[in-house]
């Protein structure tokens, strides 16, 4: 095998298959990538059983075809490193060597056969939709996933496609962020818990959010396809938690205030509180909030903004942490806020098609 390619375009390839490919694998072989030159292309291959990817590089000069198996770190390590613009990899026999105008490595080599099947991706049966979107819903989702130990179903995200409209919806059983987006799915549906890892590595691979993206399922995996990309994730089995449940269906108090002030507000107060009781008071008032927290090694805080708000005085407590993650990712330039007393759940709307729920925390009068 003997193929020439822009430098950094082989980088950011490698790059993609590197978040992949694990540091230390159960085998081997998995902390490996595989070259594959065809006639008129250079794809590269990485999986850790659980997360797969093939990556195709563009505008590339094949001089002889071939396959060949190298360490993924190393190969990506010193791709980077070089300062040549281009890059020429030639594989014989046990090696592969990489050169990049005075400067070359050599690598072992692996036994292509020993290394493990990457799905490609299947038309039938598949979904399209708008790549900004798609990263969008995964940015808006994923991160009120779990990471704690636990409920195995809620380190995932739930897709859902019905109704010609794809949801995704994510809890770590604290806060829920769910969000919708409108597809044409000519009527079908389908229901999956994605990875968060797999899903993030989908949001990364979408160069251009013009971009159409192709979404597919089959009994056991996921799979996307860009213009020159193929992610597949296995899915998660179990039951994911009856989110609809959680929505807040009736709510007496509505406060909307500015998403940027109240971020900065609530910034503040959070300084002084502690980390094992992290709460922030909301004090809503008539066009007015007020929020305060305290903790006994630091301190008390106080801030207050003017809001949105005609009802009567009332107050909610909230881990600031959570509501900061959700005001990160809000779309638009207000923020509403709804709830129905101080125990129930907050229902902030982030933007259209967008709420992020957080449980309430009980604190002192």
């Amino acid at each position: 095998m003997k193929v020439t390619c822009e430098r950094e375009k082989l980088r950011e390839a490698l790059a993609v298959i590197n978040t992949v490919v694990p540091a230390r694998g159960t085998k081997p072989i998995l902390e490996n990538l595989k070259l594959v030159a065809t006639e008129d292309a250079l794809e590269l291959a990485g999986t850790d059983l659980e997360v797969s990817a093939r990556i195709e590089v563009q505008d590339v000069k094949i001089e002889e075809t071939g396959v060949a198996v190298v360490p993924c770190k190393v190969t990506l390590d010193f791709v980077r490193d070089l300062s040549s613009d281009e890059v020429t990899l030639s594989c014989e026999g046990d090696k592969c060597t990489i050169k990049g105008g005075t400067d070359q490595c050599e690598l072992v080599t692996l036994d292509p056969d020993e290394f493990p099947v990457v799905s490609r991706f299947d038309e039938d049966g598949s979904f399209t939709i708008q790549g900004g979107n798609f990263s969008r819903l995964v940015q808006q989702t994923s991160f009120a996933a779990a990471r704690d130990a636990g409920r195995y179903a809620m380190h995932g995200v739930l897709v859902e496609i019905a109704d010609d409209q794809v949801k995704m919806v994510a809890t770590d059983g604290r806060r829920l962020a769910l969000a919708s987006q409108p597809i044409d799915a000519a009527g079908r549906s389908q229901s999956a818990i994605v990875p968060t890892k797999g899903l993030s590595l989908f949001a990364r691979v979408i160069a251009d959010p013009l971009d159409p993206i192709k979404l597919s399922f089959d009994a056991n995996q996921v799979g996307v396809r860009t213009p020159n990309a193929q992610i597949f994730a296995r899915l998660i089995d179990g039951e994911f938690p009856r989110y609809s449940a959680v929505l807040p269906t009736e709510t007496e108090h509505r406060m909307e205030a500015d998403r940027d002030a109240l971020a900065q507000k609530l910034r503040l107060v959070a300084n002084v509180t502690g980390d094992d009781a992290r709460a922030v008071r909301f004090k809503v008032d008539k066009g007015q909030l007020g929020l305060s927290g305290q903790s006994a090694g630091r301190g008390s805080a106080a801030a207050k903004l003017d809001v949105e708000y005609s009802g009567e005085g009332t107050e909610i407590a909230f881990n600031p942490d959570y509501v900061m993650d959700g005001l990160k990712q809000c779309q638009s330039e207000v923020v509403a806020l709804e709830f129905q007393q101080r125990s129930s759940p907050g229902k902030f709307t982030l933007g259209e098609n967008y709420v992020y729920v957080v449980m309430p925390i009980t604190i002192d009068a």
